[in-house]
């Protein structure tokens, strides 16, 4: 372990209490090459190639638009799109996580390995909220090289990282940085937002790889960058491993990704209401509401609480806490520092799977609406936790939109909670269903989006 020598001796000058590490100090250790730990994990880092048949326009058709886009399209209204990104093997038997935006909706993807093998695999779990997708190869003879988780939250600030992965499709590709931040919450990538912020170069392509400490553990999944021309510009985020353990581990069991629910709606605390509650700085997670019955309320939390630490590990935002939670699993409990009324004490607040408390009954609407094409389902605590919905938990939800659909035309989306149709409230899929059956020249939708009722009228 050569590399790791530089960074991991013991240092006689640091304070009590600090990790064993120091920056490189002479010539000879700056010398010191990463190239040890890159040859043994390096082999566990694929390329992800992920194709899907998309609508286009039917003028692709059409002869003189072929000879200027490439052929002849599969159908009238067909083509082929093919994304690029990386994957890290985290099983022997061939199970790798990538991205969810690298292989959403492909009808087919194969992976590259560094030897230039190549593998068909199957989708074992694909999970938008959280960006994560778990793929087994197909058809392999196992033994496949592969990296170990290692603890996301020992990671600090200035700590040496690498980032491996196939950006723009050059092949696989290694470049060394340092974490830059932890804890991004405000980033907008996924529902679960925390991410490990590192200045190493992270381009397209990279999407899916490997984030490596400097022991040769798997700390990241390389996700996104901020960038204003598409490339690198050193700011680069990766999802914790710690999270990325909690998805391979519902695919390992066979299930959908299962987040903890307490049944309590948090905001963020703004430099006002941190005035208000006497802190002097804006952090923790406020207490908006209370769902009676749930974990949260068995707890004893009330509208009001501030949430300010979880197993005596500070919390920031209701993301961070949300983070927190997510990663000690279902079945497990926390123990939570709250304010209240200025005076601080402790709850344990049991991690609970959000209950189904109505059936589903999804449909999918047909007919001549402005709704056909809609996959719906009926309201529940559940429901709400998978399409990560933070409403009311009664009424109808839309599940999904298909594409080309009259639903789509009409602008719905996924998440969009139908109110009433044509004066007829909706409490049920069933009476949607019932609602939308009727032949009519005008339609008058009320839908709720963002905590925003928005009402429109179509013509048949």
């Amino acid at each position: 372990m050569i590399a790791a020598a530089a960074v991991l001796a013991v240092s006689s000058a640091c304070p009590a209490g600090a990790r064993d590490r120091q920056v490189p100090e002479t010539a000879a250790e700056i010398k010191l090459s990463f190239a040890p730990i890159v040859k043994r994990v390096a082999p566990a880092v694929v390329n992800v190639y992920a194709s899907r048949v998309v609508r286009q326009s039917p003028y692709f058709s059409d002869p003189f638009f072929q000879r200027f886009f490439g052929g002849p399209a599969l159908g009238p209204t067909q083509r082929v799109q093919r994304s690029l990104g990386s994957g890290v093997i985290i099983d022997p038997s061939g199970m790798i996580v990538t991205n969810h935006h690298v292989i959403a909706q492909a009808s087919e993807i194969k992976v590259a390995l560094s030897d230039r093998r190549e593998f068909d695999c199957d989708v074992v779990l694909d999970d938008e909220r959280t960006d994560l997708a778990v793929l087994k190869i197909r058809d392999g003879e196992g033994d496949f090289p592969s990296l170990d988780f290692a603890d996301s939250d020992d990671l600090e600030v200035g700590d040496l990282v690498l980032a491996i992965g196939d950006p723009f499709g050059v092949g696989q590709t290694v470049t060394s940085g340092i974490v830059s931040a932890l804890a991004r919450t405000k980033v907008g990538i996924s529902d679960y937002q925390f991410f490990i912020q590192t200045d190493a170069a992270i381009n397209p392509g990279n999407s899916g790889g490997a984030l490596i400490d400097m022991n040769g553990g798997l700390v990241g999944i390389n996700t996104a960058i901020f960038s204003r021309t598409g490339d690198s510009s050193g700011i680069g985020f990766a999802i914790p491993s710690n999270m990325v353990r909690v998805v391979a581990q519902s695919a390992e069991s066979g299930d959908h990704v299962r987040m903890p629910w307490i049944g309590v709606r948090f905001q963020a605390v703004t430099p006002d209401i941190a005035e208000g509650l006497g802190l002097s700085r804006p952090r923790g997670a406020l207490v908006v509401d209370v769902r009676k019955g749930s974990p949260g309320a068995r707890a004893g939390l009330t509208t009001g609480d501030l949430v300010l630490s979880v197993d005596d590990v500070p919390v920031d935002d209701p993301s961070t806490f949300t983070y927190r939670l997510a990663t000690k699993g279902i079945g497990a409990s926390a123990r939570i520092g709250v304010l209240r009324d200025g005076k601080q004490y402790a709850a344990t607040l049991a991690l609970e799977g959000a209950p189904e408390t109505v059936p589903r009954d999804e449909i999918e609407i047909d007919g001549v609406s402005p709704l056909a094409g809609a996959r719906v389902v009926n309201l529940s605590p559940a429901v709400a936790e998978e399409l990560a919905y933070d409403g009311d938990t009664d009424g109808v939800i839309v599940e999904k939109v298909m594409a080309g659909s009259a639903a789509e035309e009409a602008g719905l989306a996924a998440g969009d909670v139908v109110i009433e149709v044509n004066g007829v409230p909706i409490d049920a899929t069933r009476t949607l269903a019932a609602a939308c059956a009727e032949r009519l020249r005008v339609w008058d939708i009320t839908i709720e989006r963002n905590g925003r009722k928005i009402r429109t009228r179509f013509r048949g």
